[in-house]
């Protein structure tokens, strides 16, 4: 059933006013911005270095010999912490989001095709998605990262692939309570084809649970982005990302805590957004908490 445009922005009116979806949304627009805005927010090139004598482990709010700003610092090499940190903000938050799209996008084909199409090629579909569900994903993905070059694309597939899993759970469940309605049925008796019914009828209307499972999502993909980076497996340096960036400070915590930590705390802001941005959606898009 098609939602109206009043409707819609009633549910972002009521989403704003939960502080959790307001603060949520808040910092991921703005960590958002400033990524697609690096260029104009920051002094140029993640990787350029000076004199690095002269500009390594430069304290916050300090400026170089050359007259250039660095309001959060330089790391070892001389080149500014912030700068890397809205370029690694691109990578960190494009990995998490592609590889939840990755996975949303396998989850919901199983999910449909196991709900809607009973039979032999439903129970494989489960058995194979229980199968999945019953691995340890961090160990599948230390696994799966060592055994080829690391890269982006590569970050991004193994998330992608070893995340699929519960959307597919999810999606399998809606499909089936949805298969059952009359307006799917009457949809049916009228001699829709079945693909049909499932694209027109059904998905629409089951993509709910798949929007929360999304924004927790990609808070977790960026999480494990930034573990796998952080262990040499991920986003190989002198591309920024936050976990690179956190291992490339923690041999210098003591003395230049800020290569480290603003990474760090970039990091805790979006995943804690993700979270309570998802949970804000569960409870609008609830239907036993919505007016």
């Amino acid at each position: 059933m098609a939602r109206s445009a009043d409707s819609d922005a009633r549910d972002v009116t009521r989403l704003l006013r939960d502080r959790r979806g307001a603060f949520g949304a808040l910092v991921l627009l703005v960590v958002l911005a400033c990524a697609i805005a690096a260029p104009l927010v920051t002094t140029g090139d993640p990787a350029a270095q000076r004199d690095i004598v002269a500009t390594r482990f430069l304290p916050p709010l300090s400026t170089d010999v050359d007259g250039a700003f660095h309001p959060i610092g330089t790391d070892r090499f001389g080149r500014d912490v912030w700068t890397r940190l809205v370029y690694g903000a691109r990578i960190s938050m494009g990995v998490g989001v592609l590889a939840v799209l990755v996975s949303i996008a396998l989850g919901v084909i199983v999910g449909a095709v196991a709900g809607y199409w009973r039979g032999p090629l439903a129970v494989a579909l489960l058995g194979l998605t229980d199968f999945a569900l019953a691995l340890p994903r961090v160990v599948l993905l230390l696994l799966l990262a060592a055994l080829w070059q690391p890269s982006t694309a590569l970050v991004i597939a193994v998330l992608g692939l070893t995340g699929w899993m519960g959307v597919a759970r999810l999606v399998h469940g809606e499909v089936r309570a949805l298969a059952a309605r009359p307006f799917v049925e009457g949809a049916v008796a009228l001699g829709a084809r079945r693909l049909r019914v499932l694209a027109r009828h059904i998905l629409p209307n089951a993509l709910t649970p798949v929007i929360v499972a999304a924004a927790l999502g990609v808070g977790n993909a960026i999480m494990l982005e930034a573990g796998l980076s952080y262990l040499g497996l991920g986003v190989q340096p002198p591309t920024p990302s936050w976990g690179n960036m956190i291992a490339s400070g923690r041999d210098t915590l003591v003395n230049a805590p800020w290569v480290a930590t603003a990474p760090g705390i970039a990091l805790v802001l979006v995943v804690v957004a993700c979270t309570l941005l998802g949970d804000a959606l569960r409870d609008l898009l609830d239907p036993g908490v919505r007016r």
